[in-house]
């Protein structure tokens, strides 16, 4: 009971007079509780606001009780994150534990610095055995070697050298394991920036690999795995080898669940995601959509992993052709209270989706009013980024898709030449193909007169080119958010349409 009685002779003697948390859980409502309440409600109100909402009036005075109360709350809710619950699987699977290390190791230090050593050492070794499991080599070399300082100083020479011998073995391990994070880190900054710099990184990629290899040899460690299993998958995204992936994938799986993965470690949730968008890119958007519903249940949904996970499941759904269920997608996830705060490029990506989905499904269903708005929203899209990311390409055929139900050849013509020069500036190379074949497919529509029947003919060698051409690599850059092949079957079935309809922005149709 010794060790309990040290504890409590501590805690009392060095308790602060009040505990600077909030009380979430209490009858009464403080001011403190309210601010709390106020911007969980409404996470952008203003200043001006909040003061009104809690004091009534926006008077100087009460200006500076909101700020007092501001820093406070901040300071106390910052307090609150060493409470936090950790256990839900849908998170990150190495937080719980990675806490566990830390939360023990900042009660070690404090023990330790209190003089409260057989307490300390029995802290260190229940810490040092959490870091060995769940293999986080900084937490071990931490335990070892404050358990090194301790020993020295309780003058346990065996005991010493033990812990000497294990601390220089980690920080050995650690040393590896940080350069095997700063090439990946290297590489991944280089995957992250233009379309230019990913495919100049492309031929560079072998080398790193065959690094990471040879130090995760000599560490044999979950980190060095994973740095090498996640560049493994990013090469072979690039080179558009998506088949690949999903062997990679299904192997790491496998390994998981035979128990040759930290499960501590590995997070599934990533695993699923590079599944499910391999088989998004490699045209087997059934099976994918299929693993996709599975998967969703291990993505807590106020994650942004979630949100990046949904985008390839709206996709896999439009590919499929699943278009009623896309639109389920999409209500679900405009309603998760995350959405509105991705940043602009995320939302820009959702909208154009949502045009895409809203525009091939269901036609029969929206009235004239709806595809009139619709159709102002598409043709006021803004230019994407211009570091050839792709979806210009796709803002530009969705603008020509609303003049084809339109009939309005003369803004079609205006989008099939900001294609060519686009084509001509950013296209070049092998990694375009099915884009330029399906540009090939409008100018045979446009050199037919608009003919269905004659396109559709015409386009039949076209077509079949397009078919057998999987796509590009990320390297590439290219979104199909829906199949060439399926945008170039609505045009003909928009052709074949015998009454267009009326003009978004009033203008006359060609007849």
């Amino acid at each position: 009971m010794n060790d309990i009685a040290n504890l409590a002779r501590i805690v009392t003697s060095r308790a602060l007079h009040s505990v600077p948390v909030l009380d979430l859980n209490g009858e009464h409502k403080t001011k403190e509780y309210q601010l709390v309440q106020s911007l969980l409600d409404a996470p952008d109100a203003t200043q001006n606001q909040l003061v009104k909402a809690l004091y009534g009036k926006a008077s100087t005075p009460n200006i500076r009780a909101l700020q007092k109360l501001q820093s406070r709350v901040r300071g106390k809710l910052l307090n609150h994150l060493f409470f936090l619950d950790h256990s839900d699987s849908r998170h990150l699977v190495s937080r719980r534990y990675q806490s566990e290390c830390l939360d023990l190791l900042h009660k070690i230090s404090i023990l330790f610095a209190e003089g409260e050593y057989v307490l300390t050492e029995q802290l260190l070794k229940r810490c040092l055995a959490m870091a060995q499991k769940g293999e986080f080599t900084q937490y071990v070399v931490q335990c070892a070697r404050m358990l090194s300082t301790l020993y020295a100083q309780m003058r346990k020479a065996h005991l010493f050298e033990k812990m000497d011998k294990l601390l220089q073995q980690a920080q050995h391990t650690q040393s590896l394991e940080d350069e095997a994070e700063r090439l990946h880190a290297q590489t991944q900054l280089a995957l992250a920036r233009t379309v230019s710099s990913r495919r100049a990184v492309l031929p560079l990629l072998p080398a790193h690999l065959e690094k990471l290899e040879a130090l995760h040899r000599r560490a044999k460690t979950f980190n060095t795995y994973n740095y090498l299993y996640r560049l493994r998958l990013a090469t072979h995204e690039l080179q558009g080898n998506y088949p690949e992936i999903i062997r990679l994938t299904a192997l790491a799986t496998k390994q998981l669940r035979d128990g040759k993965l930290n499960e501590r470690r590995f997070d599934k949730r990533y695993n699923h995601f590079m599944t499910v968008f391999a088989h998004l890119r490699s045209r087997q958007p059934i099976k994918g959509l299929k693993l996709a519903q599975l998967a969703m249940s291990d993505f807590h949904p106020s994650s942004s992993n979630w949100l990046f996970f949904q985008e390839n499941h709206v996709l896999l759904a439009l590919h499929a052709q699943n278009y009623e269920y896309a639109q389920q997608l999409f209500t679900t996830v405009m309603k998760n209270p995350a959405f509105s705060k991705q940043r602009p490029a995320a939302l820009e990506r959702w909208d154009l989706y949502k045009a895409y989905s809203d525009f091939v499904h269901p036609v029969q269903r929206m009235g004239p009013a709806r595809r009139v708005q619709m159709a102002r929203w598409a043709l006021m899209l803004p230019e994407f980024s211009r570091d050839k990311s792709g979806l210009n390409v796709a803002i530009l055929v969705l603008q020509m898709l609303v003049y084809m139900r339109e009939r309005n050849f003369e803004e079609i013509m205006v989008r099939l030449e900001r294609l060519r020069k686009y084509q001509q500036r950013h296209m070049a190379g092998s990694g375009m193909i099915r884009s330029k074949l399906f540009l090939r497919l409008l100018r045979i529509m446009v050199d037919n007169g608009f003919n269905s029947k004659k396109a559709a003919e015409g386009g039949k060698a076209v077509l079949q080119q397009l078919q057998n051409t999987n796509p590009p690599g990320e390297a590439y850059a290219e979104i199909e958010i829906i199949p060439y092949e399926h945008l170039w079957a609505l045009i003909l079935e928009m052709l074949r349409e015998p009454f267009p309809v009326p003009v978004a922005n009033g203008t006359q149709d060609r007849p």
